[in-house]
């Protein structure tokens, strides 16, 4: 059976670094692209990065482009989102899910083509 779980959430001030975990298990993890999405209370659930199988090709949203950063261990079967710089509208649950089409990442988030979603780990931030 196919399982995220995401950790590492908490309550964090503006300027303040996090950093995300993702383990999964009950499949090949090193086989899918993962991607991070978030949703923040009353907004649709954003994807905010992609990471392939191997980590040659990433995605990332506008809205953390330079800030947040996404890397993998397949040998752990994790992912990682290392967000810096964090500001007020990043506050959100944040979840974690295969890719079930592409092994690469493409420069959009199509959220139909992921799958196995985790049951996510809140980010707060307030000062």
């Amino acid at each position: 059976q196919v399982h995220f779980v995401e950790s590492g959430g908490g309550l964090v001030q503006p300027g303040g670094s996090l950093r995300l975990s993702c383990a999964a298990s009950g499949f090949t993890f090193a086989d899918y692209a993962i991607g991070w999405f978030r949703q923040a209370p009353g907004k649709e659930r954003e994807g905010v990065s992609c990471t392939s199988t191997r980590g040659e090709s990433i995605y990332y949203s506008d809205s953390v482009k330079g800030r947040f950063i996404v890397s993998r261990d397949n040998a752990k079967s994790t992912v990682y989102l290392q967000m810096n710089s964090i500001k007020p509208e990043d506050t959100a649950v944040y979840y974690c899910a295969a890719n079930l089409m592409r092994t690469i990442c493409s420069d959009t988030i199509r959220q139909y083509e992921y799958d196995y979603w985790g049951q996510g780990t809140q980010v707060t931030v307030a000062s």
